[in-house]
């Protein structure tokens, strides 16, 4: 399972997308494109991704560009892991 589909899951999971979640691609918005995205879910999708990667995620190392797309989440994610 590649990052792109491992954050869906995360996704589909935290958001409660159901089969919603498999029509993401990695251009897919998701700040101001998912309803159900809003600041408690960063929260939460941070905190799945965190146990997901076995990596903390620092406060200065989120902005809107990270959950822009699904794609800009996987790279910050895999750049992230990385290190």
């Amino acid at each position: 399972m590649n990052d792109v589909e491992r954050i869906r899951k995360i996704l589909r999971d935290a958001l409660q997308l159901g089969a919603r979640a498999d029509s993401l691609s990695g251009s897919s918005r998701l700040l101001g494109g998912i309803p159900e995205f809003d600041s408690m879910a960063v929260v939460s999708i941070i905190g799945m991704i965190e146990e997901e990667y076995g990596f903390v995620v620092d406060d200065d190392e989120m902005s809107a560009d990270v959950f822009e797309t699904l794609d800009s989440l996987a790279t910050f994610v895999a750049a992230k892991a990385a290190r």
